[in-house]
């Protein structure tokens, strides 16, 4: 799976880009300017720039710096298909996605009058200012100490490849059509054994049966796969997605209540089921997993033997758990440190 995500200033080509690379490239689209109004319309909320930005920062300092291209890439995940995401606004969001695998950042920029001329000619309803405010906005926008808050400037300095967009836009595509052309000459870069592992995990995922979490495990020891589990109910009981959810109350760590659905095993306590099963011994070997695993899922992990846990994001109840493997030795690694919650908590 191949990413590209597009970085840049207002009015610049974001989107020409996105549109180029889904029409000639069959790239999939995912956007996080929409995912943001989304939240916004959910809160009840006018969408403009100013609200926009108001909640793209709250959605980051409540979860990560990376929060929102993290479940833009959990979205691309069930696709498969190469990607491309548009507005990555943080550098937090592009050291995430680098972390996730191919993942190439674009960045793209414009005479500052150019492209006050190109939103006003789109006329969204978030374009609708004056160009005083245009540019106060953008300043604000450009840098920040502040790592849950938009700093462009950075993300722009951190891209594979800068394109000024001045021109007309056969200019423009034919600069596009020459970084994909030089992208394909590179030579192919071999995943290293945790980005493999890991992407086994998420391919057994895919057999999953509860909707809330479809997550996959798969224990490797001398990197050669030892056994392998998802989500699922016990053998021959009835699956989520036969009978629905069997959802239950629980206290987290902080006192608060939270609904769960206990119907699953857990896709590392079917992992470790198989071993038992098949006799396989899990003495010194390395668990990948999607996040951090439950307290149950950590005492099992720990009493056979496994020394070593990759996980792809945080568990938002997961300190117990890390707490657990530190003072046992288990060695716990993250692809990310964004905090997954499951829906309808």
């Amino acid at each position: 799976m191949f990413i590209i995500g597009i970085t840049g200033t207002i009015g610049a080509g974001k989107g020409t880009i996105v549109d180029y690379l889904v029409e000639k490239y069959n790239f999939t689209h995912y956007s996080v300017r929409e995912f943001i109004a989304r939240e916004v319309n959910k809160r009840g909320l006018e969408v403009n720039r100013d609200t926009l930005a108001l909640v793209a920062n709250d959605l980051r300092a409540n979860n990560s710096p990376s929060y929102i291209v993290d479940c833009l890439f959990e979205e691309a995940m069930k696709s498969g298909c190469n990607c491309v995401i548009e507005s990555v606004r943080t550098p937090g969001e592009v050291a995430s996605l680098r972390k996730k695998g191919k993942f190439i950042l674009f960045a793209v920029d414009a005479d500052i009058r150019k492209r006050y001329e190109r939103i006003t000619l789109r006329k969204s309803e978030t374009d609708s200012v004056t160009f005083e405010k245009f540019v106060a906005d953008e300043e604000r926008e450009l840098t920040t100490d502040d790592p849950n808050k938009q700093n462009l400037r950075k993300c722009i300095e951190m891209a594979d490849y800068r394109i000024v967009n001045d021109e007309n836009i056969d200019s423009l595509y034919e600069n596009i059509k020459i970084v994909m052309d030089e992208i394909k000459e590179k030579e192919y870069k071999r995943p290293s054994w945790d980005e493999y592992f890991m992407e086994v995990a998420d391919i057994i995922s895919k057999r999953a049966t509860c909707d809330r979490g479809r997550s996959g495990c798969v224990i490797v020891k001398n990197n050669r796969i030892l056994v392998s589990g998802y989500v699922g109910a016990p053998s021959k009981l009835p699956h989520c997605d036969e009978v629905g959810h069997l959802m239950k109350k629980m206290v987290n760590e902080d006192g608060s209540e939270s609904m769960h659905c206990v119907r699953t095993v857990h896709a590392e306590q079917n992992a470790i089921c198989q071993a038992a099963k098949l006799g396989v011994s899990l003495d010194g070997a390395t668990l990948y997993c999607r996040m951090t695993p439950c307290r149950t899922c950590a005492m099992m992990i720990i009493n056979c033997g496994i020394v070593r846990v990759v996980c792809g994001n945080k568990y938002h109840a997961g300190k117990e758990s890390e707490e657990m493997f530190r003072i046992a030795g288990v060695e716990l690694e993250y692809f990310s440190e964004s905090v997954l919650k499951y829906k309808n908590q």
